[in-house]
């Protein structure tokens, strides 16, 4: 997995590439911890993700909790495997995806 990280002032944007699973969300989960200080806007790019686990789903529930209460958070350019994943788990609803 490769994260590029892409910060403009308050606003963060994580271009992440490859598989988000077991093995790789701790790292995502770590730049993120490192990342989010004064962010008040998280934009994950997933255009050249493959795969997400259960795992990362949970990172993502993690973040998407913290920002609720520092700022706002979306996920763009997800594919259709991705979306069916998010629809089946019901991260669809919890998540702003465009």
């Amino acid at each position: 997995m490769k994260i590029e990280k892409i910060r403009n002032s308050s606003e963060l944007t994580l271009a992440v590439e490859g598989r988000i699973d077991a093995k790789t969300a701790p790292e995502l989960e770590s730049v993120l911890d490192e990342a989010l200080d004064g962010v008040t806007g998280l934009t994950f790019d997933l255009k050249q993700v493959t795969y997400i686990s259960s795992a990362g789903l949970r990172v993502f529930l993690k973040v998407q909790k913290q920002m609720n209460a520092h700022g706002k958070m979306k996920v763009i350019n997800a594919n259709e495997d991705l979306m069916e994943i998010f629809e089946v788990t019901g991260f669809n609803d919890i998540l702003n995806i465009e």
